[in-house]
């Protein structure tokens, strides 16, 4: 009982999106539940995914032509002193030989002569992915997507376990307050006897003394308890997306239940299963693809531009006989000199790429070691949560009969209050021992992954 039950290492067991209702607490499966649909972490990280799909999509134009239409309308003013056949007319066949003027005549006070003109252009451009560069762009973005998808499912655990390690911790607290209370009460009992024993004569002052030393220690314990209590709410509340005194859920220890199964994962397994590492396999990918897109700019860069429209000075002639004009061009582009900038870019890439392998290695031995440590830490305080109900059991059996021996007149009051306090400070240290315990398991559910992959929109994809 309190949190000392024995717990199952499975071996290759699959761990459940959902593995907080392993603690046996409808107040927390809700608690979960409504955190991830009010805290903004999970949005923010949504977005953040679709954008990376979006910059995908983009790249992938580039494997496309480009059209665009353009039309171009012209309004000229001609100075007066200009012959009309100096004006910058259009050579063209029949009725659409050159510009209207409309005073196209010369004289010194001429009014200033106007024409206007029109364009209509459809143009198409491709650059041919000779050598790869647009790939590389594409296959850096998707692995950057890639990466934002395991940050989205790393939300998601993240979010989970710290709402269930906040409601573990309020539990705690509440359970420390209420021991550290009736420590309180059972000093106060206590420096009220002696006081009075005192004023009788059968007690001494530095009895007095030490025992309001005692209440008073016990009482300096208390505030700083309520303060982590009420900013451990506050972190409750906000975990769940909410404000302050919108939360009326209370978590007890004696509410949850240890999980009595935990699965291990193979080794490797764990490297599929942490999202974290996961991302930064993707971010290896992204700085590998880097290094090829560095390495194509270097090389020739090919282009096919064609161009068909018309030019007239009356839209109705934009598209007939004299008015229609084509062209067709090839571009070749080969960097010869560029004062280094290229080559300085693909080394910076490769450096990337090295950097991105060597963080690559230090997350997943991260990851190992994480769950080495929660493994190593469920075991030890299991052992200490042992003895710390060992020590809370043989205090109660000590109160209990001081009781009985104060009934009969053995011992006096005081014996009893002592024998209380020192019950209640082992019980505040079991509260705080079963806390520790209630945590390691959240520590090894989110060091094997959290289950990210058994999500029900995961897991219908």
């Amino acid at each position: 009982m309190h949190g000392g039950e024995a717990q199952q290492l499975i071996s290759g067991g699959d761990l459940s999106f959902q593995w907080w209702r392993s603690f046996k607490s409808p107040t927390l499966d809700a608690l979960v539940e409504r955190a991830f649909k009010a805290n903004p972490t999970v949005p923010a990280a949504q977005a953040a995914l679709k954008q990376a799909q979006e910059l995908v999509y983009a790249q992938q134009g580039f494997f496309f032509p480009t059209v665009a239409a353009v039309y171009q309308a012209e309004r000229h003013k001609v100075a007066a002193n200009v012959n009309s056949s100096e004006t910058a007319g259009v050579q063209g066949n029949g009725e659409n030989k050159l510009p209207q003027i409309e005073n196209p005549t010369r004289t010194p006070h001429a009014v200033p002569s106007y024409y206007q003109f029109h364009t209509a252009e459809l143009t198409v451009s491709f650059v041919p992915d000779v050598f790869g560069s647009n790939r590389r762009q594409v296959e850096s973005l998707a692995a950057q997507h890639e990466a934002q998808r395991f940050a989205l499912e790393a939300t998601y655990i993240t979010l989970a376990a710290n709402v269930v390690a906040a409601a573990i911790q309020e539990a705690s607290l509440r359970a420390q307050i209420q021991a550290t209370q009736r420590i309180i009460d059972a000093d106060r009992k206590s420096l009220q006897i002696l006081r009075e024993q005192f004023r009788l004569g059968f007690a001494m002052r530095i009895d007095v003394a030490a025992q309001e030393s005692a209440l008073a220690q016990a009482e300096a314990t208390l505030p700083p308890l309520n303060d982590q209590l009420e900013q451990t709410r506050d972190l409750v509340r906000a975990l769940a997306g909410g404000l302050p005194n919108a939360l009326d859920e209370h978590f007890e220890l004696e509410e949850l239940q240890l999980p009595s199964e935990l699965p291990l994962s193979v080794p490797a397994k764990l490297i599929e299963q942490r999202p974290d590492v996961r991302a930064a396999e993707a971010q290896l990918h992204v700085a590998n693809a880097e290094v090829g897109v560095a390495v194509a700019a270097m090389l020739p860069q090919f282009s096919i531009t064609g161009a068909l429209g018309g030019n007239a000075t009356q839209i109705p002639w934009l598209f007939r006989t004299g008015g229609p004009f084509w062209s067709l061009i090839g571009n070749v582009n080969q960097p010869i000199f560029e004062g280094g900038t290229l080559l300085h870019r693909k080394r910076a890439a490769s450096a990337a790429l090295r950097q991105a392998a060597a963080q690559y290695e230090i997350t997943m031995m991260t990851a190992y070691q994480n769950v080495a440590d929660s493994l190593q830490a469920s075991l030890a305080d299991a052992d200490a949560l042992a003895a710390d109900v060992d020590a809370e059991q043989a205090a109660k059996v000590t109160y209990d009969l001081t009781q009985r021996q104060l009934q009969v007149g053995y011992v006096n009051y005081l014996a009893l209050l002592s024998a209380e306090t020192t019950y209640q400070q082992a019980l505040l240290t079991r509260v705080q021992a079963q806390a520790t315990r209630f945590g390691d398991s959240v520590a090894l559910f989110q060091a094997l992954g959290g289950g990210w992959w058994n999500r029900p929109q995961v897991a219908a994809k």
